[in-house]
This record gives C-alpha cells, structure tokens and sequence, in this order.
C-alpha cells in the first residue's frame, strides 16, 4: 500500500533523485544523483537502521554503544517499486523511501498509521574548521507530540519545545536547565496519537537535538563530524521503544550483588582509618542499616591511583577485613589522570608501553588534575584497556577491595578554557584514529569498561561493581551511575527526581543521586526528604564534599536520625522487590523506574508529569519536593491504589490531596500486586532469612507478581540456579485465590512465606492450602491478624 504524505517544501531539494538502488540480504542501498547514499539495514521487523554519505564511501562500520548480543532477524521483509516510492514492508512497518528526495515516512502495517516522517531529512554542510561534514536530520513534530529520554538534561521530563546539546562535561554544581552534563546519551522516544517511537542517533561526536523549539512543528539533530547514522524503533508502547532500545544497546552484563542494593555511605574524604572506623561504627551503633564505605582520593599517596597513603591506612588489606567482618563493602575512587612521576610504577609503565594519549604534533597530552600535572591513559585502545584492567589484581584481589568508583572521567582538566581535553587530542578509537572531537564522549565509557572487566577479573566469582560519572550510550552494560555534583538544595531534589527517571527512559537504570547533595551543606529537613527520594532510587548513596560540613544520617538532630532510619530499613525490607526488578530489567530490558508516562502512555494527563513515577512494577512513589510541606497534590494514575501507611483503597485516574508529616511520603501499592520483604537487616547477609513476607493487596480481578531470588552473588544463576515464583492473584467479590508456580534449581535458604492480607472485602469463614483446610483456631489467627504463614512451596491459597 502506497501513503502519500509528502509534505511540500521551497528551497534546497537534495539529496535529489536515485538512481541507483541495490539489496544485499536484509540490507538496501541507494544513490543519488548527487552523491548522497542511502544504506538501510531492518535489524528487526520494528527496527531500521538508516544510514547517510555524501559524495564518499561509508566509515568503517564501529560503535561502542551497539552490544553484540543484540537480538536481530524479521519475520517479514517485502521491498516494492512505484514510480513514486521504494516501500519496505516488515511485519510492525511500512517505510516509503521518496525516488526524488530520498524523504523518508514510516508507518504502522498494520493500520498504515503515520509514525514519523522526514521534514527536509538528511542535509549536511562542510566543517571548514576540521573538514568533513556536519551531518543534520529534521523530522516532522505531529500535533500533540511529546518527546522524552536524552540521558541526565535537569529539565522537565517531556522535552517538547526543548533544544540540548551532548557533549559529557564535569559540570560542578549544575543547575536546572545546564546543559550539557555528564552523560551523553543521544537518544529519545517520541509519542503522539497513542503510539510511540524511538531514535537512537548513534553519532559520538558533539550532537543536538532540537524539540520544536526553533521551528514549531520540526523536530531535528545534528552532528558536528562522522556519519548520519541512527536507528529507527516501534512500540507501539513506550516500553517497547525503550526495551528494543536497551537490547540495541545492551542490558548490565550481570545482576549487582545484592549488597551493591543497599544503602552507602561517602563523603569527601573519611580518612584515616580511625575516620573510618568512627563512622562505620556509628552506624552500627545507632542500627542504621549500611553494605558500603567510600574512599575518596585521600586515600591514595599523593592521589596516585592505584597506591595508598600508608600514613592514613598503613595496612590497607588489615583495614578492610576489619570492615568486612562488620558488614561493610569497601570501595575506592580511581581516576583517569596519572600522575607525572618517574618513580610512579603506573606512570612509567603506561609511558614505556606508548599508552597515553597525544596532542596531534605528538607531545602527550599533559593536564592539571588532583595529582598535579598528569598524563592520560587512551582507554579507546584494546591494549590499553587490558593494561588498565590487570591494575586491579592488588586492590580487588589481593586488598579485598569489592567496587570502584570512576571519577573525573568526562575527561576533566583543571585550570583550562573547556575543563577537557583539547579537539586535537588523538585516539585510536578500536584501529579507526580520530580526533578527541569524536572520542570524548566515550571516553569515560571506555575506562569504566576497563574497570569493569578488572573488577570483574579479580572479583570472580563475585560480582564486579562500578560507579561511573561519565557515560554515552551503552555504558549501563559495565556500571552504574549517579548524576554528579550537585547542591544541596530543594531545587536539586526536584533535578534528582527527574535524572533518575530520565536515565532510566533512556535504557540506564542502575542510578541514583548524590543524597544530600555534594556542594554546601542541607538541613535536617531536606535531608529527610532526599533520604525518601533516595531509597527509592536503584543507587542509593549519600555522599557530600568535604568542604561544607557533615552529612552522614545522624548530624541533623534525633527526630531526623529516627525518620532516616526508618525509611533506611523500608529500603532493606523491599530488597526482594528491587531484587526482582532488577531481573526483569536483565530480562526484559524495562526500566526499574518508570515515570508515569512510561506506566500509562494512553492517560494523556501523565505526559506531562515530572514528580511521581513507578518504583518496579507495583509501587508508585512521589517525593515532598518543598520545604515545611504537610502534604501535597499528586497525580494517581488509572486503576485502584492503597495507601501505604492507610492501607485506604483510592480509585486513579484523578489528582488528589496527600497529608505528609515530616516522617512520611506519598507510596501506594497498585492493588492486586504482591509485595516480598525481608526482615530489616543492618546490611545484607546479616540474618539468615528463614521468611519472607508477602503482602497480598486484594484486587477484584486478577493480577500477576514475581519473586526472584539467588545466592545474591556469583553466577550461578546464569546456570539455572535461581528461584523464580510467579504469583497469580484472583480476587473474588467472596473469595481469594492465589497461585504459585517456581522454575529455577535455587532451593531459597527461607522455607515459608508469611502472607498479610490487605483490603479483603469480605470476611474469612474458610482457608485452603493446596485443597487441605486449615483448622479452626489458626483460621481464627488469621481472621483477626490477616496473615496466613505457609510452605513456601504452596501451590494454591484459597480464602473464603
């Protein structure tokens, strides 16, 4: 079926007509009378990849961000010819290629819906300053379309009307609205008319993307070098754009250890060792749960990495025992820069192997960081990479240290115009040298790649675990992140809320924020209300600078101390949630976070909301975004919700009113989800979990929940050794039936299951537990508590 939608335009026609068109499998290429080239490749019946050169042949074909795990293949590829059109059909899409401009629309095949279209699409012009091109594309922006992704932008969550810019900067103290940040992720999903797509421009030099900001009704991007090369990815549903995008880019190589869930602490810098025990033991102390202690570059000798300071820590492999046998995962900062210093093994060993990067006349490139004057290692070469990797045989293996932390790593320079690197910079980019221009945002991707792969190495069998500050797509496939340094202040909660949501949408979902915030000092009330946000995030870590006062959870007086706890130990009891949801994001590709959008694409009062968003699959969380607040208005999506601390059931779909003293926030459960939990623990691995808890949220209708759950380390789950139990829930006007079935050879160290029922509509006269009733006086317990203890290898649970 032909659709014409070709919209009319005055001006620049090129590329111009075809003239050549050839296919080679599953991919097309086309030639225009001007030199333009067309390559399009359908990686799967919902994805295509598209793309340009002009007047030379294509580069090399590399990227960093494409995972080789990528799932590829069609069900349907049908290409057809018309005076007017070439038409590639697959089995979600039809793409009309335009013989006279090489225009590009794209339909839905199943209703020949339009999904997106070009406006004057592919054009370029010349960089006279580096030669080669500047590559640009411009789509139609339909009526209503919303747009959201882009990685870490400080801005409003719906980027209709928004223009930003990719180029990973250290950003110290940002602001709402900065940009560009830390992270370059050139990626966004748009939708409109209830269907949503999305565009991976994949393109690590400088890059924009312009909204409809600086014309109305045109959305477009651009590159400051390389190729017009981006891919084009269906839903219909949101989740589905993002999914295929994440499976494009890559899923985290491994589930993190559980312990790597839980809360942390950092500052800049506990040190010495004395430091670090009084805040460790205050912890312990005060029964505030904590898995991790940071060590920032204080502990190095002289911020050499990859030595330490023997004054501070005179027997670093003692000390961290001494931490592990309380419960606490020690991890240390590493950053990019080596110190110049003849006598520094690291230094001479990369200088003597050739491994450090150079200006484009040859002198290495030299800039000021922590250490003084530095050299830096190129981390966009193999061998490099295994260098850097093998320098973690003492930390990991021999110290016992269990995570790093990449720091500093955009790259930063001090004391220069651009806080970077200079455009001159060499690399040698996988055997394709080029310029810093187009390394630079991959650079401190390719370092926590290194890290990864040492930690991983050294580490085995547990777990690797890495922080990045930097990142361009792709990177959630070796580490986890958080936003950088930003204030303590309300307006950087509200910035936290939408970063972390943000970079889930755009297929990372392994964040958090600096709780707190990094740069001056928070009262006792923001903090409180961080903490809440917080625990609520993947990553969840206070961290705070050294130069504005203390910020661990007991300075700001008992009754914050006691709400800080509190929700601390919310954060460990859920722990089998996120757990669980972590492995759906490895499976599935789904973001942990999902903001309310991404939840209910159909609702249109959710695209423009920023606060609240789904925690998993079942838990929606708005955090207390202004200070001396007693409650607030938030928006409860569609369907039926309990109040956390009420266990009130509400009916969604509407903005409602929530009281919220100090030592609370709004949390609903979405009814018919099943919630496990842990007894609290002051860090994972404490207890020997002999129950779990699940709490049953009564739903009429039915309703599925998932329980995952492995050794917690290692990977013996890669190999089957995992317990998966899938509860359906039934929920009758007069009854309740729920249902479990497990795969997985994982026999859970806990052997029942305690059920608390909330929301029952009618009164319990009779319980059966796989067709056996259960006595009077137990059936009587449970009429009166609610809770139902039972096998954890149950089959049926039937309550009248």
């Amino acid at each position: 079926m032909i659709i014409n939608t070709e919209l009319e335009h005055k001006g620049n026609q090129y590329p111009n007509h075809i003239v050549f068109y050839e296919k080679n499998i599953n991919t097309l290429l086309f030639k225009t009378e001007n030199g333009v080239s067309l390559q399009l490749t359908i990686v799967r019946d919902s994805i295509l990849r598209f793309r340009y050169a002009s007047f030379v042949n294509f580069e090399n074909d590399f990227s960093y961000a494409i995972t080789k795990y990528a799932k590829t293949g069609y069900n349907h590829l049908e290409v057809t010819e018309t005076d007017q059109y070439y038409i590639v059909t697959t089995s979600k899409l039809i793409c009309n290629i335009n013989k006279s401009n090489l225009k590009i629309s794209i339909f839905d095949s199943l209703d020949f819906s339009l999904i997106c279209e070009d406006e004057i699409g592919y054009h370029w012009e010349e960089s006279y300053d580096f030669g080669g091109n500047i590559v640009k594309m411009s789509k139609v922006s339909n009526d209503g379309e919303s747009y959201y992704g882009l990685g870490d932008k400080p801005d409003h969550l719906n980027l209709k009307g928004k223009r930003f810019e990719n180029w990973v900067s250290d950003s110290f103290a940002f602001g709402k609205y900065t940009d560009p940040l830390y992270k370059a992720i050139p990626f966004y999903t748009g939708l409109h008319h209830g269907k949503s797509y999305g565009i991976f421009f994949d393109n690590s030099f400088k890059s924009c993307f312009d909204f409809a900001h600086e014309r109305k009704n045109i959305t477009s991007f651009w590159a400051y070098g390389g190729e017009m090369n981006y891919y084009f990815m269906y839903g219909p549903k949101m989740t589905d754009v993002v999914a295929n995008y994440t499976d494009l880019t890559g899923k985290p190589h491994q589930l993190p250890a559980l312990w790597s869930l839980g809360y942390h602490q950092c500052k800049w810098s506990y040190y010495p060792e004395n430091k670090v025990k009084e805040i460790t033991s205050k912890f312990r102390e005060l029964n505030i749960p904590c898995d991790a202690i940071y060590l920032d570059i204080d502990y190095m000798e002289g911020f050499r990495c990859f030595t330490w300071n023997k004054d501070y820590f005179p027997d670093p492999k003692r000390i961290v025992k001494e931490l592990a046998d309380e419960g606490f995962k020690t991890i240390v900062i590493i950053d990019p820069g080596i110190k110049i210093d003849p006598d520094y093994h690291v230094f001479q060993e990369a200088l003597d192997k050739d491994y450090f990067c150079k200006r484009a006349d040859g002198p290495y490139m030299k800039g000021k960081v922590w250490p003084g004057q530095c050299y830096f290692p190129d981390f966009t070469k193999a061998e490099v990479r295994d260098w850097w990797s093998d320098l973690f045989k003492e930390l990991v293996e021999d110290i016992g240290v269990r995570g790093v932390w990449n720091d500093m790593n955009e790259p930063a320079v001090m004391e220069v115009p651009n806080k970077t690197f200079p455009d001159d910079v060499r690399h040698d980019y996988e055997g394709n040298p080029c310029s810093h221009r187009k390394a630079h945002n991959v650079y401190g991707m390719q370092m926590a790649r290194a890290t990864y792969h040492g930690l991983k190495k050294f580490a085995y069998p547990k777990r690797p675990f890495v922080i990045t500050r930097a990142a361009y797509s792709g990177t959630q496939r070796y580490s986890s992140s958080w936003t950088g340094d930003n204030i303590a202040s309300w307006e950087h909660l509200w910035i936290a809320n939408v970063q972390a949501q943000r970079m889930s949408l755009s297929g990372f979902s392994f964040i958090g924020s600096d709780i707190g915030g990094f740069a001056e000092q928070p009262n006792g009330e923001l903090y409180a209300r961080w903490i809440q946000l917080g625990v609520f995030h993947p990553f969840c870590r206070t961290h705070s600078s050294g130069d504005h006062g203390e910020q661990e959870p007991w300075m700001f007086g008992d009754e914050v101390t006691d709400i800080v706890r509190s929700f601390i130990e919310l954060r460990y009891q859920l722990l089998p949630y996120l757990y669980t949801a972590f492995w759906q994001y490895l499976d599935e590709g789904i973001p942990i976070l999902k903001s309310l959008v991404l939840y209910d694409q159909d609702d249109i009062q959710t695209h423009y909301r920023t606060d609240e968003f789904m925690y998993g699959n079942d838990i929606l969380v708005c955090p207390i975004l202004e200070p001396n607040s007693k409650g607030r208005r938030m928006y409860i999506p569609r369907g039926k919700w309990y109040n956390f601390w009420t266990k009130e059931l509400i009916k969604g779909g509407r903005e409602i009113w929530i009281d919220t003293d100090l030592d609370t926030m709004p949390i609903f459960i979405k009814a018919g989800s099943i919630i496990p939990k842990y007894p609290v623990q002051l860090y994972v691995g404490e207890k020997e979990i002999d129950e779990v808890v699940l709490e049953v949220h009564y739903k009429l209708g039915k309703a599925q929940s998932l329980l995952f759950d492995d050794i917690h380390d290692g990977y013996d789950y890669t190999k089957g050794r995992y317990s998966l139990s899938k509860f359906k829930l039934n929920g009758k006007a007069n009854e309740l039936i729920i249902q479990q079935h497990t795969t997985g050879k994982f026999i859970t160290p806990y052997t029942r299951f305690k059920l608390k029922f909330i929301g029952l509509p009618f009164s319990i006269s009779k319980i059966e537990v796989d067709n056996v009733a259960i006595d009077l006086p137990n059936l009587n317990e449970v009429k009166t508590n609610f809770e139902l203890i039972v096998d954890k290898n149950f089959t049926e649970i039937h309550l009248m």
